[in-house]
């Protein structure tokens, strides 16, 4: 297939024979930088799978395209067998278990937002610390958080949240 910009191309038939008959994960993914979407094939052994657990961010479409196994979705269990195609709602608790055979899925859901550095607004102001009153005339360091005065020289705190 001709190379197209930002497309990606594979064969599922090709991506589960490449890999080893023991192996389990990822056995591919988006990589594009400039996407919009994220998608995994991924392969669970017999008898396992993920603990229950909430995304509260992105709805994700799961397919099975090999094996067999047990979908649990807000309490509800489905039958998963090749063909299945089912929209778990973000919000809702999920969890997959693969049957004897194994289970080979391809999960697709918009991508999720990267971390971000930046300032946060705090739920509520800090409560000062005693460390930043310091006694202005001899230079030491307050003993007690709510202190007014030095306990060196009696000088008056300034910068105390109650002064």
């Amino acid at each position: 297939m001709e190379a197209v910009r930002g497309a990606e191309f594979v064969t599922v038939a090709g991506l589960a024979a490449a890999v080893a008959q023991g192996q389990s994960g990822a056995l591919w993914r988006l990589e594009g930088v400039d996407r919009q979407l994220d998608a995994n094939l991924v392969r669970h052994l017999p008898g396992t799978g993920g603990a229950p657990h909430t995304e509260d961010e992105v709805d994700v479409m799961l397919v099975v395209l090999g094996g067999s196994g047990t979908l649990t979705l807000d309490g509800t269990q489905s039958q998963l067998a090749p063909g299945f195609l089912g929209m778990l709602p973000r919000g809702t608790s999920r969890a997959l278990l693969a049957g004897s055979e194994g289970l080979l899925v391809l999960t697709v859901h918009r991508r999720r937002r990267g971390m971000r550095i930046g300032r946060t607004t705090p739920a509520a102001a800090p409560r000062p610390c005693a460390l930043h009153l310091v006694c202005g005339r001899c230079h030491r360091h307050a003993i007690e958080a709510d202190a007014r005065y030095c306990s060196a020289c009696g000088t008056a705190l300034t910068g105390h949240p109650a002064a």
